[in-house]
């Protein structure tokens, strides 16, 4: 045999092991076994034909076995030497099931989404054992019970949704130690209590829709310094607001609206400088005067405060502020005259001065809308005939 022929047979012999090294199994053991166990957790009746766990084939190939045309062609990724998953992300193919305890042997994962979908009982505790998590997403399911308080030593975490479930109970008191934690979205559970002390790198906090309770004290918010997004409204939260509240640095959006408030503080921005621009507070039970600092904000573009029970008349600053798009104070009890200068803006406010006890509030702008308070409501309100 010639040596050319010799070393195009040696070159082929290299080429098929190469290809046979790029289908054989390289997953890790328990990663193979923790994927069997979860696809075990779920309903088979819920597996769709044409879902990324109906392709989910371990006699087939190795999970992270290249190539996987026909074999897990999605719901996995893997490390770049194909031997450990790093993330698992479901299709919302409408998979029902509990969630296997033994997710926790997945211990190279950075993502776990498993988002619109009918996972149903307790979120396992051991997933804590998940070190290298950046992302938990268990947004629209089912899961019940209460939020494990072991998910506080994900320490790596940088996004938690958790959002649109039936957890119950209260928040984990250690939540603080979360120190990665940038994004935190509870909203539309069952969840009770106060508020705790949240993690110091927060940029974005929702609760909104649950039945928390108490006052917002600043122990809660102390050393937030990038928090920009406040979302607490539909909830049960009383007292005060106070006015270190609206002066955190990073703040841009407040929703407080639908709880049961009953006075806010409000400071004018340290060295006239903020990023507020939106925040509502409509749907409390605020007394007193409407806060004529809010006007100082520069950014403000968007301020709620309607059905509360605001008295008074309507600061002038307001009208004046050319940043201002959106003021809804409907259903309060403010009196006097609508500033003129509503009306008259090259860009008119949008939103609702209704339902109040204004004088002058011309019934053909969109924004007198709905019709004033009768004079006999009003008087009532003040104990007298109401007065600017």
């Amino acid at each position: 045999m010639k040596l050319s022929s010799i070393s195009n047979a040696a070159s082929c012999f290299l080429l098929v092991i190469v290809q046979i090294s790029l289908a054989v199994a390289l997953t890790s053991p328990q990663d193979i076994s923790a994927l069997k166990a979860f696809k075990a957790s779920i309903k088979p009746s819920s597996i769709q034909p044409w879902s990324c766990l109906a392709s989910w084939d371990f006699t087939a190939t190795d999970p992270c076995a290249l190539p996987r045309r026909t074999h897990f062609t999605c719901g996995l990724l893997c490390s770049s030497d194909s031997t450990r998953v790093t993330q698992l992300t479901l299709d919302p193919a409408g998979y029902s099931g509990q969630l296997t305890p033994l997710i926790s042997q997945l211990t190279q994962l950075t993502i776990l989404d498993l988002s619109d979908n009918y996972f149903f009982g307790p979120i396992p505790a051991s997933i804590s054992s998940l070190s290298n998590l950046q992302m938990l997403t268990l947004r629209s399911n089912s899961f019940s019970s209460s939020v494990p308080d072991s998910l506080t030593q994900l320490k790596n975490l940088d996004s938690l949704d958790l959002s649109y479930n039936s957890l119950s109970g209260s928040l984990p008191k250690n939540t603080f130690l979360m120190s990665s934690l940038r994004r935190l979205d509870l909203s539309y559970n069952k969840l009770t209590g106060s508020l705790p002390k949240l993690p110091p790198n927060l940029s974005e906090l929702a609760l909104k829709n649950n039945v928390l309770s108490g006052v917002i004290t600043k122990n809660s918010f102390d050393g937030l310094t990038q928090l920009e997004v406040i979302e607490l409204s539909e909830n049960s939260f009383t007292g005060t607001l106070e006015a270190w509240f609206f002066l955190l640095p990073a703040l841009q959006q407040v929703n407080l609206s639908n709880n049961t408030l009953t006075r806010v503080g409000i400071s004018k921005p340290v060295d006239g400088r903020s990023d507020l621009v939106a925040v509502d507070l409509g749907f409390n039970k605020i007394q007193g005067y409407l806060p004529v600092n809010f006007a100082d904000y520069p950014m403000l573009s968007s301020l709620s405060m309607r059905y509360n029970r605001l008295r008074g008349g309507i600061p002038l600053e307001f009208s004046h502020k050319k940043s201002l798009k959106r003021l809804f104070l409907d259903g309060n009890f403010l009196i006097g005259k609508a500033p003129i200068g509503f009306f008259t803006g090259d860009v008119p406010v949008a939103g609702s001065l209704g339902d109040n006890c204004l004088q002058g509030c011309p019934v053909s702008s969109q924004l007198c809308s709905p019709s004033q308070k009768s004079y006999s409501v009003c008087k009532q309100a003040y104990g007298r005939r109401p007065r600017p």
